[in-house]
């Protein structure tokens, strides 16, 4: 298992990005805009995890932001942490016989949320190329909230 990223929501994207990387310090890293989910996510890493960054090796924070203006109230600005995993198939099995719900199984072989006991979203993607599509997890339906 490898920890990839902490996401946070952001309301506005240049006075966020003005904090994070103007006056903290953090390096952009990578952007994407999602057009059909109307979204930007922008990743940063501390400068002196860089080098590391652009091997896919460095602790990122991901800004979210959503075009479309939502509140987010009671903390859910904070998104949820990320690892990748080995094989997402056999650590989502593991975890849910040990009592664990998975919220959004990994249907598509590549990603799934769990939740910690205090209510941290977990995002698990797979290493490498996505697992082929199996069951149960390809007929399972989300189960609350990530």
């Amino acid at each position: 298992m490898r920890y990839l990223h902490t996401m946070v929501r952001v309301n506005d994207l240049d006075a966020s990005l003005k904090f994070y990387r103007d006056l903290l310090g953090l390096v952009e890293t990578s952007r994407m805009e999602n057009e059909k989910g109307r979204f930007t996510l922008v990743f940063l890493a501390a400068p002196g995890d860089v080098d590391r960054a652009k091997a896919e090796k460095a602790p990122l924070v991901e800004l979210t932001y959503n075009w479309d203006t939502e509140d987010y109230p009671g903390g859910r600005n904070f998104g949820h942490l990320a690892y990748r995993v080995d094989n997402i198939y056999e650590t989502c099995q593991r975890l849910a016989d040990a009592g664990v719900t998975i919220n959004r199984p990994p249907r598509c072989g590549h990603m799934a949320f769990v939740r910690s006991p205090d209510g941290i979203s977990i995002e698990l993607l797979q290493e490498g190329e996505d697992l082929p599509p199996a069951e149960p997890w390809l007929s399972m339906e989300n189960t609350g909230s990530w």
